[in-house]
């Protein structure tokens, strides 16, 4: 299960990661956490084969207490999301054991366990799309922190941020110039035009491509491309600095780079590998960012991983 501000997405997985059946629908956000919790398991009981699952794993927006199954923080994508018990109210719904977790930390776990970094012990994955987040994994195990935070990379402090507000709502955090929002702003900023979406400045910075991979063919748009390059690289070269001072620290052995924003093409991977490599240390000199495998996959297949997990 992936449950996001705007969709509600479930799937049934097999153990090998093969997933056989999906239902989307609407997230109720606006008329609270109650209402979304029934929504998720309207979901589930809309999955053929749903009652002979072994349990529910769940990946959500916020931090989450892995262990309680509790969310501990949220933004207002989700409003009074905060404090809801996942684990407890979903069994009481479905009957069935339910773990849940941060929805980037599912995207690393998918990732690990089925998808770019399989077979590696130690690996650093980022998703970057509305927001920011990743996952660090040591020994072949995802880290929490004490706090649940680990792997908030949208909180790195950058320069190329200074001033910018972020989500969490301070700022010159790394999110308020790499995440999709975040560049679509700066383009629309740059070119005083009104409205702005991430998929338009994709089609600009390449018109080749003529798409944004997660979103389907999009017309490419009037405006101004130099701009629209200029913004993405400026963001780009942001993160691979920050992925780099994570490689120094962490040395891992791959560094996977998914979510929309990474989806877009040269116009993104070009600048963000230039800029990792240059502040790399001899140690991890020869390591470069590689994109995720799973692509939208990776949300729904990352919260059974997070059941096997368990």
């Amino acid at each position: 299960m992936d449950v996001g501000g705007t969709k509600i997405a479930a799937g049934t997985v097999t153990e090998d990661g093969t997933l056989l059946e999906t239902v989307v629908r609407p997230t109720p956000a606006a008329q609270g956490p109650a209402a979304v919790l029934d929504a998720i398991a309207a979901a589930v009981r809309e999955l053929p084969g749903h009652d002979r699952a072994v349990g529910l794993g769940l990946g959500t927006g916020g931090v989450v207490d892995r262990d309680r199954g509790v969310v501990v923080s949220a933004n207002a994508l989700l409003p009074g999301w905060a404090g809801t018990r996942l684990g407890d109210e979903l069994r009481t719904r479905l009957g069935v054991p339910v773990v849940a977790d941060n929805d980037a930390n599912v995207f690393a776990l998918a990732e690990q366990t089925y998808g770019a970094g399989a077979g590696c012990a130690d690996a650093l994955y980022v998703s970057v799309g509305t927001g920011i987040g990743g996952g660090l994994v040591t020994g072949g195990r995802l880290l929490r922190g004490s706090h649940w935070t680990a792997g908030e990379f949208g909180h790195i402090a950058v320069p190329e941020a200074t001033g910018r507000v972020c989500n969490c709502g301070r700022t010159g955090h790394l999110e308020a110039v790499a995440s999709g929002p975040a560049v679509a702003a700066r383009y629309a900023e740059r070119t005083g035009g009104g409205h702005t979406d991430l998929r338009q400045v994709a089609a600009l910075a390449d018109p080749g491509r003529g798409q944004h991979p997660e979103a389907g063919p999009v017309p490419t748009p009037r405006g101004d491309a130099e701009v629209a390059r200029s913004v993405l690289a400026q963001g780009a070269a942001a993160l691979g600095r920050a992925l780099a001072g994570l490689a120094n620290s962490f040395d891992p052995e791959r560094v996977v780079v998914g979510g929309g924003v990474a989806s877009i093409g040269a116009p993104f991977w070009q600048p963000l590998t230039e800029a990792f490599t240059a502040e790399l240390l001899p140690g991890p000199a020869g390591l470069r960012p590689v994109p995720a495998a799973l692509g939208p996959r990776a949300a729904v297949v990352g919260a059974a991983a997070l059941w096997l997990e368990r």
